[in-house]
């Protein structure tokens, strides 16, 4: 390895111009990477409800819908506004009470409760429904809504998908800069404190930051990535690629001592040092996040395979960019050295540690079941909406329709259109006989009273009723998400396909449901791959039975409580973050455990007994896991007050509270599970006994016996 750090040293000033060069193309590619900000695309391809919008799509033209209400606005204003509305670029169809009388028929001839699903003379308010010729997250779609937002600015409410999609898009442009930088800004606070140089964050951010760019420049040939994913990933990789970096430092200032008069031998030593003990520790990060790969629900592999990359470029750039800028600004680094403020070293606590480990076990015994018992029973949200300030357009508009039509969702279902009608009428008087439901609206619904079909409107029958498939609009009094809902949905479907079996059920609230049934079966999935392959990891590094058990043990622990505490304080997390957070503490806290098991594993090996092995390993360890513990807080806890996006702030908070949690149980557990499991650890594991050191020590005393008998 030392030649790889020889080569790097040599060609540090072409590394600098490369790496400054490369963030050209890579700038250029994070600018045209598509942004998805609509996260139910992620479900499978499939099932029902995505199939079933395809289907929409290809035959009515309509790829997304949405819920407009108009308060305050009288029936011509309101006309004119249909009018407006109707010329809006990518608005294809409006389902209203005017578009159901047409100008051929009497007003009479309407029954007064279709004149109810649309108005509420009460409130003075209006609702209908409006079709886009494109899908919910697309530009086109989004500039529509802000279009029609714009129309009739505190009178016109538009909810739905593709109103929560275009919230996420403004809100996320407004914010992702202002994530990354305080991240980096409270990042280099706690490096700059901890660490003996001022100027040394800087060029911890520098590299980080360099490597960041090529990460999320090299997205642009994933096609597109989700919202999701741009706001996390800079600080994540921050978080999580810093450690390698205070390797890096710490190795040179150790490998200067030898070398004071050569700062190129001494770097040369360092990076292959970094090379050898960050490669270790990476792969079980990148572990980590693979195993989000494996989720169906595939926001996961979105997630999974950017995260992963961001590591092994981190990595890349952590033993090139930065051991190239230390040495070239090396005097400059040497001028700001200042007396660290962490010793180097914690032997009253280590050895207070060692000698009561009795009190961390009998901590970690009362605290496991209610952890255990939180993890399990904490509760999750799916309802995208209540990511959202109240204050939000999506939100307002939710409240509104709520309020003013007792409605929480519109859905449709799509059955055969030539299915009789009577067949078609009888359906829909079923699905109005559901509870929950405040209507159920197709072609069958007109014609099956007085009026007659040749009266019905051309463009509603093109609305409704297209080559193969037959539309019906759901109007439900449920929430999105909510058990009522989701038993309402599966009342509808058996309906519907009691009637026609290829029938189907789609929209936003049939699309939450199956989101919370996949992405339970992937939180399974996803903890028991994450598991698996921390625990062969940790098998294959350490050569032992034992310790993979025992450092998997401790870890679960420490996400147990993260993820239990909600339970406990009454706090409902997005549904993400069951799935997301294990994964990501677990990949991120097992370096620290690594850390500290190697050094144990030395000073046992090199003959030093039980306590003091491990003593040594945790008075030279904590240093290292409170910086790099610290510094994780201090990427993801600033963002996760700053940001107004729930499922932003609730994944920083949980990452940043994991980040301590952790850090606290790889001090206190983890080296009491070692004084308490050394037997069976040593008896277990290769590298814990040098047996030929043993032979030796036993050669001296055979000698010396045979000698004394002689005398």
């Amino acid at each position: 390895m030392e030649k790889i750090g020889r080569a790097i040293v040599k060609l540090r000033i072409p590394i600098l111009i490369l790496s400054i060069l490369l963030l050209i193309p890579a700038g250029l590619g994070y600018v045209n990477t598509k942004i998805n900000y609509d996260i139910l695309y992620y479900l499978p391809g499939d099932i029902d409800t995505m199939q079933g919008q395809d289907i929409l799509l290809d035959e009515f033209g309509k790829g997304a819908y949405a819920t407009v209400v108009v308060k305050g606005m009288d029936k011509k204003g309101t006309a004119q506004l249909e009018d407006k509305i109707s010329n809006v670029d990518h608005v294809t169809d409006i389902i209203s009470y005017n578009s159901l009388l047409g100008p051929e028929v009497p007003t009479e001839l309407i029954p007064d409760k279709y004149r109810s699903y649309f108005e509420n003379k009460d409130t003075d308010c209006t609702m209908f429904m409006i079709f886009f010729d494109d899908t919910t997250s697309s530009d086109e779609t989004m500039s529509a809504i802000q279009e029609l937002r714009n129309l009739a600015k505190g009178q016109c409410f538009i909810s739905g998908m593709s109103a929560v999609v275009t919230d996420t898009k403004q809100i996320t442009k407004q914010e992702t800069v202002a994530y990354v930088l305080i991240a980096v800004i409270l990042t280099s606070i706690v490096l700059a404190l901890f660490m003996d140089s001022f100027l040394v964050p800087v060029f911890f951010m520098a590299s980080i930051g360099m490597a960041i760019v090529y990460n999320l420049g090299s997205n642009y040939f994933l096609g597109e990535v989700s919202f999701l994913t741009k706001a996390l990933a800079a600080v994540l990789q921050l978080g999580v690629t810093m450690d390698y970096s205070i390797f890096l430092w710490h190795s040179y200032k150790e490998e200067k001592e030898q070398y004071s008069d050569d700062n190129n031998e001494a770097m040369a030593h360092a990076i292959g040092n970094t090379i050898t003990s960050v490669v270790g520790s990476s792969i079980t990060t990148v572990a980590g996040f693979i195993a989000l790969c494996f989720m169906t629900f595939t926001l996961g592999l979105d997630l999974g395979v950017v995260m992963a990359k961001g590591v092994v470029i981190g990595v890349i750039g952590c033993v090139t960019i930065l051991p190239s800028m230390i040495l070239t600004f090396d005097r400059a680094l040497e001028k700001t050295t200042h007396k660290e403020i962490m010793p180097a070293r914690f032997d009253r606590l280590a050895k207070f540690v060692v000698n009561h480990a009795w009190l961390p076990v009998i901590a970690f015994l009362l605290l496991l079941f209610p952890a255990i018992y939180g993890y399990t029973n904490t509760d999750v949200y799916y309802n995208l909406t209540d990511t959202f300030p109240a204050s939000t357009p999506c939100a307002e508009a939710n409240k509104v329709l709520e309020d003013n039509f007792d409605l929480n969702s519109i859905y449709m279902v799509l059955a055969d259109t030539n299915l009789s009608a009577k067949d078609a009428t009888k359906m829909i008087d079923e699905i109005n006989e559901v509870e929950g439901v405040s209507f159920a609206l197709g072609y069958n619904s007109l014609t099956g009273t007085t009026i007659p079909d040749e009266l019905v409107p051309d463009a509603l029958k093109e609305t409704l009723k297209g080559d193969k498939h037959q539309m019906i609009a759901v109007a439900s009094d449920y929430k999105l998400a909510s058990d009522e809902v989701n038993n309402q949905i599966e009342k509808v479907d058996s309906i519907v396909k009691k009637y026609d079996s290829n029938a189907m059920v789609i929209g936003e609230a049939p699309c939450t449901k199956d989101l919370i049934t996949i992405t339970d079966k992937d939180f399974k999935t996803v903890s028991a791959v994450s598991i698996i392959a921390i625990f062969v990891i940790i098998f294959c590094v350490f050569k032992s039975v034992s310790l993979p058990i025992i450092l998997v043990i401790a870890i679960e622990f420490a996400i147990f409580i993260n993820m239990g505490i909600p339970y406990y304080t009454g706090t409902t997390i997005p549904f993400i973050a069951s799935v997301v957070i294990g994964t990501i503490q677990l990949g991120a806290t097992v370096d620290y455990a690594i850390l500290m098991t190697t050094r144990y594993k030395r000073e046992r090996y090199n003959g030093a007994d039980k306590k003091t092995a491990i003593a040594t390993s945790l008075s030279t360890s904590i240093p290292s896991v409170i910086v790099s513990a610290l510094g994780f807080f201090a990427a993801t806890f600033g963002v996760g007050a700053y940001s107004s996006i729930d499922m932003v702030s609730s994944l920083c908070i949980l990452m940043a509270r994991g980040a301590i949690i952790s850090m606290i149980v790889v001090i206190f557990i983890l080296p009491s599970f070692f004084v308490v499991f050394d037997k069976l650890i040593i008896h277990t594991s290769k590298g814990f006994i040098n047996k030929e050191e043993k032979k030796r020590e036993r050669q001296p005393q055979v000698a010396y016996a045979v000698g004394s008998d002689k005398q």
